[in-house]
């Protein structure tokens, strides 16, 4: 049985990497957090904070070996993963795994995963090298179709393409986009869905695969703009969900929490894509539930008890956003946004904004969905980022 005090390296210290920290924290362990800037919303809660290029190997190995963490948790995709395979050869403890990381981070290498070797439903896809190919391959999808960069985070370089005319647009957005040296996109069917829910899937030491409720949610542009739980599904839907989701996880092994994403059309669950760590819109497990996505994945990760997962009856998140380019940034609306009962606000402490940047969230609850999501809306509403 492992002692406490640990030390947990975070790779990646946005928002998501500072709850985590948080919770890290609450168990007494030592956090040191990397990340490409200073003043990262987890450094701001951080024993040590380091500055480095997160996709240069050799500064990334020299970090990790300076500090010699008990558990390294990637937080972000924009890492160069070469070193993390490296550096778990050489005995350090990647959550899940330097191999998870890898594939996750390139949508053709979970896409061809998930589709090949495991025979999940997927949308129908393709890959493209150049224009030209994107050109020749698109059409048989059937229009509109989506192009993405394969290695992207965020919907950053991610098009929807009505016909031919627009394929040479796309083509250059998701090369503009793109994160690293890969000069291919995915370009997929276009899926009319009802719903696009997370699915916050737990491996533990145990063996044992647990599961939250399913957390409905809606992007813009490829990016999470506002997430509810518990999302309605069938219990066939369900079933299909957990089923793939656990066949996944356990290919790829190790422990942790990975957030899977589904389309749902009609009856059938169609799967999208998965993050192997806590995901943007589980945030609303913060208010949803007695265990947050953040303290389920440090259980997880230090192999310490999960005895059971509660959600509330309905819970949202709304995102605030910041509409202009600001070298510092102050906000307005807080005492306003916190007036109703069973309502948080989380600022992240992001030290710049630029348009669409995610500075904040609204969290609610309510009697049921609806009112959850208009609580939360409220809320986020009130807030303004400013210049300082």
């Amino acid at each position: 049985m492992a002692s406490f005090p640990r030390t947990v390296m975070l790779l990646g210290s946005g928002e998501l990497g500072k709850e985590v920290a948080i919770a890290a924290q609450r168990l007494g362990c030592r956090i040191i957090a990397c990340d490409r800037y200073a003043e990262a919303p987890a450094m701001q809660v951080a024993d040590v904070a380091e500055v480095l290029p997160m996709n240069d190997a050799t500064a990334l190995r020299d970090v990790v070996r300076r500090h010699q963490p008990d558990v390294v948790i990637p937080e972000i995709e924009a890492l160069a993963v070469s070193a993390l395979a490296e550096l778990e050869h050489g005995g350090i403890t990647i959550i899940p795994t330097a191999r998870a990381t890898a594939v996750t981070m390139n949508r053709d290498r979970i896409r061809e995963l998930a589709a090949g070797e495991l025979a999940l439903r997927t949308a129908r896809f393709a890959f493209a090298a150049s224009a030209e190919e994107l050109a020749d391959v698109a059409p048989a999808l059937g229009w509109p179709v989506v192009v993405k960069p394969v290695m992207s985070s965020s919907g950053k370089g991610q098009s929807v393409v009505e016909g031919p005319d627009g394929l040479d647009q796309a083509w250059e957005a998701a090369m503009t986009s793109a994160r690293g040296t890969s000069p291919r996109v995915i370009v997929e069917e276009y899926l009319r869905f009802e719903l696009e829910i997370t699915l916050l899937t737990i491996r533990q030491h145990n063996g044992e695969t647990l599961f939250c409720a399913p957390i409905g949610h809606e992007q813009e542009q490829g990016d999470y703009q506002c997430s509810w739980q518990p999302a309605t599904l069938t219990a066939n839907q369900l079933q299909q969900a957990q089923t793939m989701a656990r066949t996944v996880t356990q290919n790829l092994g190790g422990t942790g929490l990975f957030g899977v994403e589904f389309f749902l059309c009609g009856d059938e669950v169609i799967f999208s894509e998965l993050s192997p760590r806590p995901h943007d819109t589980g945030l609303v497990t913060l208010i949803s539930q007695n265990l947050s996505e953040f303290e389920l994945h440090l259980r997880a990760v230090l192999g310490l008890p999960i005895p059971s997962i509660t959600t509330a009856e309905a819970a949202a998140s709304r995102v605030i956003l910041a509409k202009d380019n600001m070298d510092a940034v102050s906000y307005s609306g807080v005492d306003a946004a916190l007036t109703e009962p069973d309502t948080q606000l989380l600022l992240f402490g992001k030290p710049t904004a630029r348009p669409g940047r995610r500075m904040g969230v609204a969290l609610a609850k309510g009697e049921h969905l609806a009112d959850a999501r208009a609580k939360a809306d409220r809320a986020a509403a009130c807030v303004q980022v400013n210049q300082r």
